[in-house]
């Protein structure tokens, strides 16, 4: 096996693992709750809030912190911090477990920054939009393994806290494979990579319109899923899982369409149409329910089907470089995430001046994932 390949599977399966720990937590949050004391909902946002700001602060830092570290060193302590999963089904109190829950996303939120410098150095442009396209649905198979397999796991492994370690364990074994396998340097091209070790920093990357685009493109559509998964089931609207599933399919068809044909824009252009169309579907499917299920259908493959399109993209770019693609993609996880976190809270504002009706809120979170969209006219190819 070629080193790259499992370098990718270490940084693939170890996203999986994360989302599974995280997406397995909430699964079993009244468990936990009553293990750690906690007695109101209030409480039990505070680990989601905390994971949120984890994930803003952590690619936003990530970029520097492979300039003063190095790729090995920063990734190490990444999976080290995911590791800290462990705590959470034995966690005494509240504060322990918040503390461990937020060192557990930083982790995350570093290392989802670090899969594109180690993508673009290891693998040729032929392979990018296929390690892309499974970078991109690490998470929602992680998801979609805790969402429909929690309940089996814990009656395999005999309850939620041992599902729970064994996924944590799961990531403990990654790290060991990375600290025997994982010797990289950025900085050291090897002869199917051109790299050009420049000062580029975050203030450079601030300056750069692209940043903004690019990323702005992107942060409506993860508002929207993160509002999809969290208001959404509370207003009636059950078809969540229907979104995960046909993601990955959608991720899947992304990898090999883009894999296939070397024009980025149109994908995304056409994707992000239909995109609101869907979202508008799902939202006011009313009592419709086989509305909803297709509207959820479509919804989650052309949410997915421009992903390795939309990462490539930025790849691609007119003197990119290990340094520059750190950069750009720690700004871009960063606003996304900042976004994300301001959207929901407006969505759930609306709610509340509505005496609970989600009318209003659901026009507001559709034109808000039309930022893809609209973001993709302001893309342009780089070829």
């Amino acid at each position: 096996m070629k080193k790259k390949y499992l370098i990718e599977f270490i940084l693939f399966t170890s996203y999986v693992l994360f989302a599974m720990s995280w997406v397995g937590s909430a699964t079993f949050m009244k468990d936990i709750m009553q293990m750690t004391g906690m007695h109101s909902l209030t409480q039990a946002s505070f680990l989601s809030t905390a994971l949120t700001f984890a994930k803003i602060i952590g690619t936003f830092i990530a970029a520097w912190t492979i300039v003063k570290f190095g790729i090995r060193k920063a990734f190490t302590v990444a999976m080290i911090l995911m590791c800290l999963s462990i705590v959470t089904p034995y966690a005494p109190n509240f504060s322990i477990l918040l503390i461990s829950r937020f060192l557990m996303g930083l982790g995350g939120a570093l290392i989802i920054v670090y899969f594109n410098p180690i993508v673009y150095k290891y693998f040729e442009p032929s392979e990018r939009a296929v390690v892309n396209g499974l970078n991109a649905i690490a998470f929602n198979v992680g998801t979609a393994i805790m969402l429909f397999g929690a309940g089996e796991f814990a009656a395999i492994f005999g309850g939620w806290q041992t599902t729970l370690t064994v996924v944590s364990l799961g990531s403990m074994l990654m790290l060991v494979v990375w600290l025997v396998f994982g010797k990289i340097n950025l900085d050291q091209p090897q002869a199917s990579s051109s790299l050009i070790v420049e000062k580029y920093t975050v203030f450079d990357g601030l300056k750069d319109k692209f940043t903004w685009v690019f990323a702005l493109t992107y942060a409506g559509l993860l508002a929207f899923y993160i509002v999809l998964f969290t208001f959404y089931p509370k207003a009636g609207i059950i078809q969540t899982k229907q979104v995960i599933l046909f993601g990955i399919i959608g991720a899947v068809a992304g990898m090999i369409y883009s894999n296939k044909f070397s024009r980025r824009i149109p994908i995304l252009r056409i994707a992000g149409f239909i995109q609101i169309i869907a979202a508008f579907g799902l939202s006011f499917a009313g009592d419709n329910q086989s509305l909803a299920a297709v509207s959820a259908g479509v919804l989650g493959f052309f949410m997915f089907l421009p992903m390795p399109a939309l990462v490539t993209l930025a790849q691609e770019r007119k003197g990119m470089n290990a340094q520059r693609i750190s950069v750009t993609f720690s700004l871009f996880w960063s606003i996304s995430y900042l976004v994300a976190t301001i959207v929901p809270t407006i969505f759930a504002k609306i709610v509340d001046v509505n005496n609970g009706d989600y009318h209003s809120a659901f026009i507001f979170i559709c034109l808000i994932e039309g930022s893809f969209f609209i973001g993709s006219l302001f893309l342009r190819e780089n070829r």
